[in-house]
């Protein structure tokens, strides 16, 4: 493949517009996960972002003061908290349509889900999810950045940036420094981790989901593409769990990852990024993935498991949920079918990204994703 030119720093951040006080991912964390982010990658902060770092500052002592009260006030009751229904994972690779699969699922009053602000406040929500998304609705953009999709507080979230606000160790701690070399990238499988780190990993990741319960003891629904290649450790920890993969043409997975990529490490990022070796990065982590979750596949049981094409969902969204959940088991359809037509009502008009890109870029996306377009049936001409 040609190299594709080097990406020139851009001070451009859609809605963000470089206001450092507007939220970002990491302004959860407590004072221990915020160090060992700034230390781990020695505290190489641009000028310009000095602002931002100087408010996550700020906010972790807050975060660390709230999560301490909410484990005086709280911690027993979490420690308690059973999870009686195993939760529903929504797997697949980033920009392959996992949000909107999120969004469908979460319509279900049978469900629950971490929002917005419980993965940003993951130390205290419990404590202080019944008031702080009130008192900060003002600085939530209308709008994500990276697809103008609708965003907000209550909005259903990524739990792994819950993970990484409570110090767990994530790939996506990449994101802060995207010009330093990555760190924790074997957090993505979890598989050549010590049996202690994995052990640390599920407690936290059950802790979480405890106080995800304990505010709404219903059944979760769970969106982290990082999941999709931790299948056996899910598993270990809930046998019962569902799951929903979905699949879209990698020739606009490739170009919206690298959007995304690149519109993050801007809006999130303590340094103004190079995005040099992006579209390495977006090759290897595709094939890592892929390569991880057809291994483990054969975990997953028949009627635990279904498979979702983006393009399918699009076109006969009703029919493919129905179809999800008669695979699942997950209740009468019906229930939730009118919430759902509304929901698709008021998304009518919307139009997603679309993408150009080179043909030497095409021809290696079809040579290293080669495995993915035949076991899913993507040709060269659906892009």
């Amino acid at each position: 493949m040609a190299a594709a030119p080097e990406r020139k720093p851009s001070t451009r951040t859609g809605g963000y517009k470089d206001k450092f006080w507007i939220p970002r991912f990491w302004d959860g964390m407590n004072v221990s996960a915020w160090c060992r982010v700034l230390s781990g990658h020695w505290f190489a902060i641009h000028p310009r972002r000095i602002g931002m770092a100087l408010i996550v500052t700020s906010l972790s002592i807050f975060n660390s003061v709230m999560g301490f009260v909410q484990k005086i006030r709280y911690g027993r009751r979490i420690d308690e908290t059973e999870i009686r229904e195993h939760p529903i994972f929504i797997i697949g690779h980033w920009r392959s349509g996992t949000t909107m699969l999120h969004e469908y699922l979460v319509l279900d009053t049978r469900h629950s889900y971490a929002d917005t602000y419980a993965c940003f406040a993951a130390n205290h929500f419990v404590l202080t999810g019944g008031v702080m998304p009130r008192m900060l609705r003002f600085l939530m953009p209308s709008r994500r950045p990276m697809d103008n999709m609708a965003a907000g507080w209550e909005r259903p979230q990524e739990d792994e940036f819950a993970l990484c606000n409570m110090g767990v160790p994530s790939p996506y701690l990449t994101i802060a420094f995207p010009n330093r070399p990555a760190r924790d990238d074997e957090y993505l499988t979890l598989e050549d981790l010590a049996p202690r780190a994995v052990e640390r990993w599920k407690r936290a990741f059950l802790w979480f989901l405890k106080c995800v319960t304990l505010k709404n003891p219903k059944r979760i629904v769970l969106k982290s593409p990082a999941h999709t290649c931790r299948i056996a450790t899910l598993l270990e920890l809930f046998p019962d769990a569902r799951f929903v993969h979905i699949v879209r043409d990698p020739y606009v997975i490739f170009p919206s990852t690298i959007t995304l990529w690149s519109r993050l490490y801007r809006n999130e990022g303590l340094q103004v990024p190079n995005c040099r070796n992006l579209e390495e990065h977006v090759f290897e982590t595709f094939e890592r993935m892929y390569e991880t979750f057809e291994r483990q596949r054969p975990l997953l049981n028949s009627d635990r498991f279904c498979e979702v094409r983006y393009e399918d969902l699009v076109e006969d969204p009703v029919g493919e949920m129905r179809r999800v959940y008669e695979t699942l088991d997950l209740g009468e359809f019906d229930n939730v079918r009118p919430a759902l037509e509304e929901h698709l009502a008021g998304l009518k008009g919307y139009r997603t990204n679309r993408y150009e890109i080179a043909p030497e870029t095409r021809d290696e996306i079809s040579r290293r994703w080669a495995p993915y377009i035949e076991k899913y049936g993507y040709g060269e001409g659906e892009g």
